[in-house]
């Protein structure tokens, strides 16, 4: 098994009522499956209109199903900021 600390930002905050969790998941759509499991309703919502950065890398387009997560990494939950 796999851990490490998925981190909210903005709005991702909000709705997961917590800035950061452990993850105890082998890819990213596993850890963020396991996260709508934990906070149902407003995050499922949030979470499409994310981006994510798994170890400070950008995740783009790749299938979640596709990145794997490391032991002791981190997932950040970026939704969109306005601003510039």
């Amino acid at each position: 098994m796999v851990t490490g600390t998925i981190r909210y930002w903005a709005a991702a905050k909000a709705a997961a009522g917590v800035a950061e969790e452990p993850y105890a998941e082998a890819t990213l759509a596993e850890a963020l499956s396991a996260a709508r499991a934990r906070h149902p309703g407003e995050l499922e919502r949030v979470l499409l209109r994310c981006s994510f950065l798994v170890d400070g890398d950008p995740v783009g387009t790749r299938a979640h199903e596709t990145v794997r997560l490391a032991e002791g990494g981190t997932v950040e939950v970026l939704p969109p900021f306005a601003g510039g």
